[in-house]
């Protein structure tokens, strides 16, 4: 059972990359306060698709091999953690602060902070 919990964030960002690389429109129309951004731009979506990507294989090196693989959750935390941070800022300074944060929580705020609770522990571990 800890295994496939291990993979479920992997798949989930790697899902993720996928449907905005391969599939931006429905990307751009379907997720939550996308749109809200500003006018499609293909390409950049495509770019924050393939970091995701890279994050979901950095989890994925770190659920095969918890030990070894930490410094891939670090650098999947790394992204994860930047992208947060741009959502706080988005949603600070655009005025609309606690509803932008309540509506990204799920697909942003969560996965960064368990990927980050993730490379903490493994690190506290390797420290004891």
């Amino acid at each position: 059972m800890r295994q496939i919990i291990r993979w479920i964030l992997p798949v989930l960002l790697g899902a993720t990359g996928l449907f905005m690389i391969f599939m931006p429109d429905a990307f751009y129309q379907r997720v939550p306060g996308v749109a809200e951004t500003g006018p499609i731009n293909y390409h950049f979506i495509r770019d924050v698709g393939s970091a995701y990507l890279a994050a979901a294989a950095g989890l994925g090196w770190w659920a095969a091999e918890p030990r070894r693989g930490v410094a891939g959750a670090f650098a999947a935390a790394v992204f994860l953690g930047l992208h947060m941070l741009v959502h706080v800022f988005d949603a600070f300074a655009g005025g609309h602060g606690v509803s932008d944060v309540g509506r990204d929580f799920v697909g942003v705020y969560l996965p960064t902070l368990i990927t980050i609770w993730i490379v903490w522990r493994e690190l506290s571990r390797k420290e004891a």
